[in-house]
């Protein structure tokens, strides 16, 4: 289980590092947006699984995995509410 926690963690810092080059190379600030709140939900997501697993392996117990979820379920909520907002804001102040 370790293994594949340890591929999970990978993979999100490989997702991490796609949406930097994202970031560096997309022409206005609204793709900068969009390719920094995509991946940071997903890597998050990724990262979380990962230490699920870990948690899992390591038998630390029960409220370690309801705070992982919680925290995954409040990134869902509040990443898209922010990505939103702020583009509002991009979209009106370029006006």
């Amino acid at each position: 289980m370790s293994i594949l926690a340890a591929l999970l963690a990978t993979l999100a810092i490989g997702i991490l590092l796609i949406a930097a080059l994202g970031i560096l190379r997309l022409p206005d600030a609204l793709s900068h947006q969009h390719a920094a709140t995509k991946a940071a939900t997903l890597a998050v997501t990724l990262f979380a699984m990962a230490l699920l697993l870990f948690t899992l392996a390591s038998g630390w117990g029960w409220e370690w995995i309801w705070r992982l979820l919680a925290i995954v379920v409040l990134l869902f909520i509040t990443l898209p509410l922010a990505s939103h907002a702020l583009a509002g804001a991009g979209v009106a102040e370029s006006k």
